[in-house]
């Protein structure tokens, strides 16, 4: 993205591409791209805009009542659409392929509303998402999904100024990429393994780490805790608290990685770099 191209001016783009369409399913994550993203389909289509969240045991419930409470809040519609991916096995074999499979079943229970509405699915993909590894990206393609934050020209950096001028509180928000992420590859994706991450990261947020990771490794017995560097050291200060949390929410082991928090840490076991930096 051009860095001089004014936060207005990205906007005004986005909506222009909005307009183009008749009618819009946005896929809610609950996440600052699809929130924004729902927040400009429903100022430039009113009603002929729906938001769907997609329920499973992969979306943390704090994810699942943000998307509620946000489209309550600025008067979107909504609907939750239960998803099948954990019934398939490609997905619980968590290979390198795992989001696809994920993201074909989110297309799958959307398609007989997308029929009947004759809409496109948009998600909130941005160009930062386009360098990383995206299994689900072929599968929004093999359902000619958009991505209308592309079109317009948005970067992560970009979605967030425009959140901020929008006056969205979900700016500031963390993000928080889908429960399986933090599983290692090749680890059996599993109800129980997806519950006992969830638990442990919300007593990581209730110790006041507000950013966090809580990785699987082992077959969910250790849990490999990622924060940010500047937070490693209050980490370590409450390392009984930390270590009794992560315990209890049922891992055998508690790591600290020394390194820090960084997205898409997993894709080493890939062979692959991760993000450069927090912020998406």
């Amino acid at each position: 993205m051009d860095q001089e191209v004014p936060t207005r001016n990205l906007l005004e783009r986005l909506r222009q591409r909005l307009a183009r369409e008749e009618r819009l399913i946005v896929a809610l994550s609950g996440g600052v791209d699809s929130c924004l993203l729902a927040a400009v389909a429903g100022e430039v289509l009113g009603e002929r805009a729906i938001s769907v969240t997609a329920v499973s045991a992969s979306l943390p419930t704090a994810e699942r009542d943000y998307a509620r409470a946000f489209t309550r809040q600025h008067r979107l519609r909504h609907i939750e659409l239960c998803t099948d991916e954990q019934d398939r096995p490609e997905y619980r074999a968590n290979g390198a392929d795992r989001c696809y499979h994920c993201k074909d079943a989110l297309f799958q229970a959307i398609a007989p509303l997308a029929d009947l509405l004759a809409a496109p699915v948009a998600l909130g993909t941005n160009l930062d998402d386009l360098g990383d590894h995206r299994p689900g990206l072929r599968a929004a393609a093999d359902w000619s999904a958009i991505a209308p934050l592309v079109d317009a020209g948005f970067d992560k950096a970009a979605v967030r100024r425009a959140a901020r001028s929008l006056g969205l509180d979900v700016a500031e928000k963390p993000a928080a990429a889908c429960l399986a992420s933090r599983i290692a590859y090749g680890d059996t994706v599993t109800e129980e393994v997806l519950a006992r991450i969830e638990t442990a990261e919300v007593a990581l947020h209730a110790l006041g780490f507000a950013e966090c990771r809580v990785r699987s490794h082992a077959q969910g017995t250790v849990a490999r805790l990622e924060v940010p560097p500047q937070e490693i050291e209050r980490a370590t200060a409450l390392r009984d608290r930390v270590d009794a949390a992560v315990r209890e929410a049922g891992f055998t082991f508690c790591a600290l990685d020394l390194a820090g928090f960084r997205s898409g840490r997993m894709n080493v076991l890939l062979g692959m770099p991760t993000l450069a930096s927090t912020s998406s």
